[in-house]
């Protein structure tokens, strides 16, 4: 443990410099060297950062929340809860990720988006703007979504200009 502590929102909690980028990284929560954590991004909580995963500008990852392999998390954005972002996927802007959703391969999630529940982003799928997905949906191959509610009771996707919205059955 260290004799350091920082305040994370909840309480000063012992806390450490991240080697690689200079991020504030809880003493609880695990991040490898290989991955990066810039110098304004924090990991806290059980959160886990592995391999060459990068968590930039003002990103928070936390809860037990797992980022790993190339993936990104960049700007504003939070992954939390039990969520997963891997491979290369992006998550930025002020996009949220959290409860046991998984977000992989080469995919961003970006914008106001917001992924929860048992959800997943996947392929090179592209959800920016005010997209919500949950409740087991699956956005992947070359989904571009721009907007709309994404859930796994019967919606059908409705194509504009190459962008999908959604209309209820």
């Amino acid at each position: 443990m260290s004799d350091v502590c920082y305040d994370f929102g909840s309480g000063p909690v012992p806390a450490h410099k991240h080697s690689n980028g200079g991020g504030w990284v809880a003493d609880t929560a695990f991040v490898s060297d290989t991955a990066y954590v810039g110098p304004f991004a924090k990991v806290f909580d059980r959160a886990v950062v592995l391999h060459k995963a990068k968590i930039q500008n003002c990103a928070w990852v936390f809860g037990d929340a797992k980022v790993f392999d190339n993936a990104k998390v960049f700007s504003n954005s939070r992954v939390y809860g039990n969520a997963k972002v891997y491979e290369n996927a992006n998550v930025g802007s002020t996009a949220e990720v959290y409860g046991y959703a998984e977000v992989y391969g080469r995919c961003w999630v970006i914008g106001n988006s917001r992924v929860f529940g048992k959800s997943y982003i996947y392929d090179n799928a592209f959800a920016d703007g005010d997209v919500v997905v949950h409740t087991g949906a699956k956005l992947s191959g070359k989904m571009y979504v721009t907007k709309g509610e994404w859930t796994s009771v019967p919606y059908h996707v409705i194509t504009n200009s190459g962008a999908y919205t959604l209309q209820k059955r």
